[in-house]
């Protein structure tokens, strides 16, 4: 009960009380304050930047969960064998997870950049062609950053899948051998429907992780250029301490909110379905 009622108080009340000023037209200093109904919530889906925010959240939270869950995975597949080298290379693919996402964004940028390594790289290997402004460009400059942040927590995926198949009975794989499953069989027949705890946790992490992004973009791009990279987290934030707008950003708060809960609900509910 004493953790309830911390809980309750720390985080349940201000919540509550943050999403009813949605509903007035509060500035975030005056303490009168007037209801205006769902006109805020009106504004966010007819503000074409907030659209924008919310189709770029969207996409980098898909990109991301899908990618990451991939790369984990294989990554835990490569270093859950008997490679004298495992122990290392675990270090190294989870050691970008210890930096701080604004220190990783803030490299990646100086990558990035036109004259930057990366760049560099395809120069040196007869690759000019492929040379451009990656953050510069509306068209990569979001997948980008997806890239930067794929990086960055694919290590904490593989840390999540690693564990579970660890916990797979050397037995059953050993008696799936014996029956002649090759390979492909017993990862897709045995290992993977095993691991679906583990599946289960990092998709909830990496969409959570997605729709709420704001550190990498803040630094790699600050949302631009134009809206290309815009978050519902990026739009939050430069709406009410850049334009003073507190209910609208709180109203963009909410639908974020809403939003987060509706697609873990429903990843969730497909994950067990698939499980039985």
């Amino acid at each position: 009960m004493p953790a309830v009622a911390a809980y309750v108080f720390i985080v349940v009340v201000p919540s509550v009380n943050g999403a009813l000023y949605s509903f007035t037209d509060w500035n975030g200093l005056r303490p009168d304050w007037s209801f205006v109904g769902l006109d805020n919530f009106t504004a966010v889906f007819t503000d074409r930047s907030a659209r924008a925010a919310l189709i770029n959240t969207v996409v980098l939270a898909a990109v991301v969960t899908v990618l990451q869950n991939a790369v984990g995975l294989a990554l835990a597949l490569g270093v859950n064998t008997m490679v004298k080298s495992r122990y290392v290379l675990r270090v190294v693919f989870f050691a970008p997870v210890v930096l701080t996402p604004l220190v990783a964004g803030y490299v990646w940028s100086f990558l990035l950049s036109p004259n930057g390594t990366v760049n560099a790289a395809l120069t040196s290997v007869g690759l000019e062609s492929l040379t451009r402004d990656w953050l510069g460009d509306p068209d990569t400059a979001l997948y980008a950053i997806a890239v930067e942040i794929i990086w960055q927590f694919a290590g904490y995926s593989m840390v999540i899948y690693l564990a579970g198949l660890q916990a797979i009975p050397a037995e059953v794989i050993e008696a799936a051998t014996i029956d002649g499953a090759g390979p492909w069989a017993k990862f897709r027949r045995i290992v993977l429907p095993l691991l679906n705890g583990a599946v289960v946790i990092n998709v909830m992490l990496c969409l959570i992780g997605g729709l709420k992004q704001f550190d990498q973009v803040i630094a790699m791009t600050g949302g631009g250029p134009g809206t290309a990279t815009e978050t519902i987290s990026t739009t939050i934030y430069k709406s009410a301490f850049n334009l003073g707008d507190f209910p609208f950003s709180v109203a963009l708060a909410v639908v974020m909110t809403v939003l987060i809960a509706i697609l873990a609900a429903v990843q969730y509910r497909l994950t067990l379905r698939s499980n039985t």
